[in-house]
């Protein structure tokens, strides 16, 4: 599921569609001159979603976008984006002085609205146009899923193959991350409990991820300390053949309140919960790894403004969802009236919001990973969901490629909806960013995860790109018009 194969393609060789669209207001992204996909997925009439598209080579001239109103999905009480989008937009043609001031405020404009960008609101006044502060975000959690890769060990000679090439103090410097703004607290390995022949190597635990916190500093910028977990995805055979266990099975990780009814896929809950105690670099099974950690993370900066945030990439996503649910089912994120401290004067909601950490998942590329009692409940528990997805990309289709619950809403409509369904068929968590690229001579490149980010990086560009080219078309199409009327005038008056 991780592409590995295509580390960096090239974005202006991508052959795709010239779309931005939102199925929020229930349209139907139409065809262009340049398009090649006529119709989204039906699961795009799921709530919140954007669709961005590359373009082709010859259009790639930087346009500067002018501020423009959002669409808005939820009617919150918001702060006013467009001063954030007019800042972000300037030319790089400003001086030095200028370029840090700017700098300096966007960054303390993050500090001030990051419960929004971290979805407090769901996304839905920040998707169309996307917002630069959430653009940034989202390419920026993307960098930290990258150092993953290009730190895991795929050397079958090396002591270290299919671990961490680095130790933790250095390993994002190592893969060119200069001024992260993280200190990685701790590597997570992974074990599928599957019995069958593995790969080179002395055990069956691979690393999978690490945790990291935020700096003294980079809390400052981001206005809260951030506690980050990000995954990679799939590369070893076992975990390979848990993407496959497709089955639907309880999830049940709170013995005090089991909820037989939320299902996940088989193959993500065991690579999730398996333990491995013969191998010397994992203690406990991955979730063990991870929920301590999390816990130890929580009381050290309990005083603070936090957020947890998870990344990851294909399979990685989903273990990020996974772990998401796992924290908020278990309270952990809940504190107590007296771990932070709030003003008389606030409403007792807003005292609740407070004390309750944010969960947020920034999804690349990710599959289904439960079924809609499964997705219910990540709602109802507050855990939010950012879904970056390609929709060429068939990862982000699976499993439930026939029954799942967006296909079958498509078919018989949102009103109707069989009992057995909640149950039995996959549906996607969160709010969906849907991008659209495909590339002829590289097909895989629709799954990876350095396309992906580059794209959203551009995204922006490549919208306004967009309304350039329709502007230029309706005014030639007005301009054609116009010219056919005079000459038929003329001819009548010449009669």
């Amino acid at each position: 599921m991780a592409s590995l194969m295509n580390p960096n393609p090239s974005l202006a060789a991508l052959e795709t569609s010239i779309r931005l669209s939102s199925t929020t207001r229930g349209a139907q992204p139409g065809l262009s001159a340049f398009a090649r996909v006529a119709v989204a997925p039906a699961e795009r009439k799921a709530a919140g979603v954007g669709l961005i598209s590359t373009f082709p080579q010859y259009m790639t001239t930087p346009v500067v976008a002018p501020t423009s109103s959002s669409h808005v999905v939820n009617k919150q009480p918001t702060v006013n984006w467009r001063d954030t989008s007019s800042s972000s937009t300037s030319t790089s043609t400003s001086s030095s002085s200028s370029t840090t001031s700017t700098s300096a405020s966007f960054s303390s404009q993050l500090a001030r609205v990051w419960r929004e960008i971290q979805g407090s609101n769901n996304w839905g006044d920040l998707m169309e146009p996307l917002n630069p502060l959430l653009r940034d975000e989202i390419v920026r959690y993307g960098e930290f899923v990258t150092a993953c890769y290009k730190a895991f060990d795929l050397d079958p000679t090396s002591r270290r193959y299919l671990n961490c090439k680095y130790g933790k103090k250095n390993m994002l410097k190592e893969v060119g991350m200069e001024n992260p703004g993280y200190e990685i607290t701790k590597y997570i390995y992974a074990n599928p409990d599957i019995s069958i022949p593995t790969q080179i190597g002395t055990c069956c635990s691979r690393w999978i991820g690490y945790v990291a916190v935020s700096s003294d500093e980079e809390s400052k910028r981001l206005g809260r300390r951030d506690v980050l977990i990000t995954f990679r995805g799939t590369v070893t055979n076992t975990e390979w053949i848990a993407n496959f266990m497709s089955s639907l099975t309880p999830a049940r990780l709170d013995p005090h309140n089991p909820l037989p009814e939320v299902k996940v896929e088989s193959g993500f809950l065991n690579l999730y919960t398996s333990d491995d105690r013969s191998c010397k670099f994992g203690v406990g099974s991955c979730r063990q790894q991870l929920l301590s950690e999390v816990s130890r993370i929580l009381n050290m900066y309990k005083g603070e403004e936090m957020s947890i945030t998870l990344a990851g990439h294909s399979m990685g996503s989903s273990l990020a969802v996974l772990l998401g649910y796992d924290i908020a089912e278990l309270g952990m994120n809940k504190r107590s009236s007296t771990s932070t401290n709030t003003s008389t004067s606030c409403s007792t909601s807003n005292r609740d919001e407070n004390r309750e950490i944010p969960v947020t998942v920034y999804s690349f590329g990710g599959p289904r990973v439960g079924n809609s009692s499964f997705k219910n409940r990540c709602e109802e528990l507050g855990v939010k969901v950012l879904r970056v997805v390609n929709i060429n990309d068939p990862v982000t289709k699976m499993p439930g490629v026939l029954f799942s619950n967006e296909n079958f809403r498509a078919l018989l409509g949102d009103k109707l909806e069989l009992p057995w369904m909640a149950c039995s068929c996959y549906a996607h968590v969160g709010v969906e960013l849907a991008l659209d690229f495909f590339k002829m001579q590289n097909p895989s490149c629709v799954h990876d995860l350095e396309t992906y980010i580059g794209l959203v990086r551009t995204c922006n560009m490549k919208a306004q790109i967009q309304k350039d080219v329709a502007d230029m078309r309706n005014k030639a199409w007005q301009f054609l018009f116009s010219a056919q009327v005079l000459v038929t005038l003329c001819m009548c008056v010449h009669l």
